[in-house]
């Protein structure tokens, strides 16, 4: 039963609806204050190019580290892990990272384990790069190069905007990394989009979602990081347990589960993996299962409005943030206050 108490919260009133709708001014301001340096770190990607890159995070971060991995790879041609970091801070076991571009993604910076691992691996050798919003946070302390994601104080416990500054921060670095006009260009565009994003009406997925108690959410590629952020932000501000699989690795098991009562929510861009996405929709739709897709061409009664983009690495940026937008509305009218989850805290110091 809701209380009183987020009966009366309006969506609009939460910091998560305040904080969500300021990440086209995160962007904008990264664009400006972070190009210079930037440029710097791409000149030297260029003459010495890493062996192969290492992403270290938790949470929403290593959501955004998913899509750093298709991002860098599809664009670069350069290889990049997930580093785990309880390799260093439980099991004290050094890894060979000599020359390599070590990322740590970190609202905070203070996680214990994220400063243990960054300082094992400047001490291997690798060019530690702290993509940060608190800029006088441990990490960035730590780091030979400091990327600020421009995010401002985010007082929700689910962050928003500095999950999509983290997004563009790696569209950022890659984007000069590569000398990519066209990326840039799309990157400048991302401001005024994630506006339009933001205003878009997802109200029939909240209404879809309001009594559901377990969901799939699928993507591929670029649109694998979009359906992991939403499964955590479904669970730690719904309490609906939502998981998030690649479309492709769905139909190795899990796709035995999905029916009437296990609706399916679908990220897709176009791109070569849309095909594919949507035939695994049509798959499930036949199974009896609502599909709510958020892709180029989708249509029926359960296709989400998108903001076009002409760089399908762009889309799942714009996706997630008209998400946040249901997210918030969804939490409510599941009785749940959005900012404030029972048995959650901002800062999460794993060690």
């Amino acid at each position: 039963m809701t209380s009183p108490e987020v009966r009366d919260i309006q969506p609009e009133s939460t910091a998560l609806h305040r904080e969500a709708a300021e990440a086209a001014d995160t962007v904008a301001r990264q664009l400006e204050r972070n190009d210079a340096g930037m440029r710097a770190l791409a000149v030297k990607l260029r003459d010495t190019a890493p062996p192969f890159v290492v992403t270290c995070a938790r949470g929403s971060s290593d959501h955004a580290a998913t899509y750093a991995k298709y991002v860098i790879e599809t664009q670069t041609g350069c290889v990049t892990a997930s580093a785990s970091p309880s390799v260093e801070s439980i099991y004290s076991v050094p890894l060979k990272l000599r020359g390599a571009l070590y990322l740590v993604i970190s609202q905070s910076g203070a996680s214990p384990d994220l400063l243990r691992s960054a300082e094992a691996a400047g001490h291997a050798g690798a060019h530690v790069v702290a993509l940060v919003n608190a800029e006088n946070s441990p990490l960035a302390a730590l780091a030979d190069t400091v990327i600020p994601l421009q995010a401002g104080p985010e007082k929700s416990v689910a962050a928003t905007k500095s999950f999509i500054g983290s997004l563009t921060a790696v569209l950022h670095l890659t984007a000069h990394w590569r000398e990519d006009r066209a990326l840039l260009d799309a990157l400048h565009a991302l401001p005024e989009q994630l506006r339009r994003a933001f205003a878009l009406d997802w109200s029939p997925l909240v209404e879809g979602l309001r009594d559901m108690h377990d969901l799939f959410v699928l993507g591929r590629g670029f649109g694998l990081a979009a359906a992991q952020e939403a499964a955590l932000k479904l669970k730690e501000t719904c309490a609906l347990h939502a998981e998030a699989f690649s479309s492709a690795e769905v139909r190795h098991g899990p796709m035995e589960l999905v029916g009437p009562r296990l609706p399916v929510l679908l990220f897709a861009q176009a791109d070569h993996a849309l095909a594919g996405v949507l035939a695994t929709a049509q798959d499930f739709r036949r199974r009896g299962a609502d599909v709510w897709t958020a892709a180029p061409s989708a249509t029926g009664r359960h296709a989400l409005p998108i903001v076009p983009t002409e760089h399908p690495v762009c889309a799942p940026i714009l996706a997630i943030q008209s998400f946040y937008s249901a997210v918030n509305a969804l939490a409510i009218a599941r009785g749940r206050d959005p900012d404030h989850p029972p048995h959650l805290a901002k800062v999460t110091e794993t060690v």
